[in-house]
């Protein structure tokens, strides 16, 4: 259902998103989960859709959308399959968006135009084995050469797109302090750099998630996107449109765990009735569906507020953060109800809810885990010195 704020443009992109996903997603996910693999014909396809630069400026390639608009088919897809979605968020809004608003023109006309059409698949390198949520406290280091290339070492970890991309938006210390962290592009076939090993996970299996190598990777100054030393508010604001966006695949997940739920409880029975008759699968059933249109509504708010330029800085955050912390939690509730719900038939793969609820919980953890979401909520609301101070 449209929100009252959506645009005909944004209308139109749902439906063309949902017609897309029934046609070219519905049929392939349940085996590319079995056998943990990806779904690159459709992927090919989202770039003949234009919607692989969907936030780039048309100037640039891309569709000139917002997250508004990223967010609705973060949704519409993660309603069928939210493993290509991620893999298509991770492309997207954290290689592509990053370049498209952050590099230079020359970076951009060599970079974007193989992206956008999925010709080339991004990823981006932030987390490593030994800081994740810590994502400053990261290890992999580029040493600027006299002749002004970077040497590279160090990993990353969790990435999703890792195993399959060809280029990588990547975080790197380039200084003494922590703050001191810098943007480099690398590309697949550098020498020194690998992929490493592919993860098998408990869900999201259609998208495949990896490490990043680096091993005295030497990458041109060209490379560099911005200043050195110069990229963690980029990276800081970059996580806000994720969080915000990551939150539409939730929206999407939860939607077909309720879908499948009502329609079970109106068809099954027990004692001859439906069992939509009982208030226990009403109640389950009214509290999932409320919590998902409150959830809705907070997620596109804040899409609405980030593509006005309502809200910059730590407000922003916060309102990112409230978005992914309640969507995520709600999303994987829903899918445990759904589940029960559903009863053995929930706990099969005859019915998709129990892939579903799977998904939904990475949400929980990436892009920001619920614990360090709400330490930025409360920190906003009491101030860094009162939350701060029994660590002083």
């Amino acid at each position: 259902m449209s929100l009252w704020f959506f645009s005909e443009e944004e209308k139109m992109l749902a439906e063309s998103v949902k017609a897309f996903a029934q046609s070219e997603l519905l049929p392939k996910i349940e085996h590319l989960d079995e056998i943990e693999s990806f779904n690159a014909p459709a992927f090919k396809k989202l770039g003949n859709m234009g919607l692989l630069g969907i936030t780039v400026p048309e100037e640039d390639g891309g569709a000139g959308m917002g997250a508004v608009a990223a967010t609705i088919a973060m949704e519409e897809m993660a309603a069928v399959d939210a493993s290509t979605t991620l893999s298509y968020l991770a492309h997207t809004i954290l290689c592509v968006n990053q370049i498209g608003r952050n590099g230079s023109k020359e970076q951009k006309q060599k970079y974007l135009p193989k992206l956008i059409s999925g010709e080339h698949i991004g990823g981006m390198g932030m987390s490593e084995p030994g800081s994740g949520s810590d994502a400053l406290g990261m290890l992999t280091r580029a040493e600027r050469q006299k002749d002004g290339t970077y040497k590279i070492n160090g990993s990353k970890s969790w990435i999703t797109n890792g195993p399959n991309g060809d280029i990588f938006y990547c975080y790197a210390r380039t200084g003494a302090t922590k703050k001191d962290v810098s943007t480099f592009i690398i590309e697949k076939g550098m020498e020194g750099f690998t992929t490493g090993k592919k993860f098998k996970k408990m869900g999201m299996r259609a998208s495949p998630t990896g490490e990043l190598w680096f091993t005295d990777v030497m990458v041109p100054g060209a490379n560099r996107i911005g200043e050195e030393n110069a990229s963690v508010k980029a990276m800081m604001r970059n996580l806000d449109i994720e969080r915000i966006t990551i939150a539409g695949i939730s929206l999407g997940s939860a939607r077909n765990c309720i879908e499948v739920a009502t329609q079970y409880c109106k068809e099954r029975k027990q004692f001859d009735v439906p069992i939509g008759a009982f208030q226990q699968m009403q109640e389950r059933l009214a509290e999932a569906t409320a919590w998902y249109e409150a959830c809705r509504a907070l997620t596109y708010q804040a899409a609405k507020t980030w593509d006005m330029g309502l809200m910059q800085g730590k407000e922003a955050s916060m309102m990112a953060a409230k978005a992914k912390l309640q969507a995520a939690q709600m999303a994987t509730q829903v899918g445990l109800d759904a589940i029960q719900i559903l009863g053995g038939y929930g706990y099969t793969r005859e019915f998709p809810v129990e892939r579903q609820m799977r998904d939904a919980k990475l949400i929980e953890i990436g892009a920001g885990t619920n614990e360090i979401l709400r330490l930025i909520i409360a920190r906003q609301m009491l101030g860094t010195d009162v939350a701060d101070a029994l660590m002083k």
